[in-house]
């Protein structure tokens, strides 16, 4: 399966994101992603992202708060 992002509003129900998800074959791919995206997912709805690898959870990751 690999790596994938949750976008969730900052109570953890799931939305749909602004951008088309994607599935990564890495960690470091997933988060770079993540890292160029991220404002425009913000602008987008979402408040927080949650990582999963093969669908466990990793970790999730507030987008709330987070500078420009």
């Amino acid at each position: 399966m690999g790596w994938t992002w949750r976008f969730q509003k900052a109570d953890g129900s799931e939305v749909v994101p602004p951008l088309e998800p994607e599935e990564f074959s890495t960690q470091g791919d997933a988060e770079s992603w993540l890292g160029e995206e991220w404002r425009a997912l913000r602008e987008g709805g979402i408040e927080q992202v949650t990582l999963f690898e093969d669908g466990t959870e990793v970790y999730p990751m507030s987008l709330l708060g987070v500078d420009e």
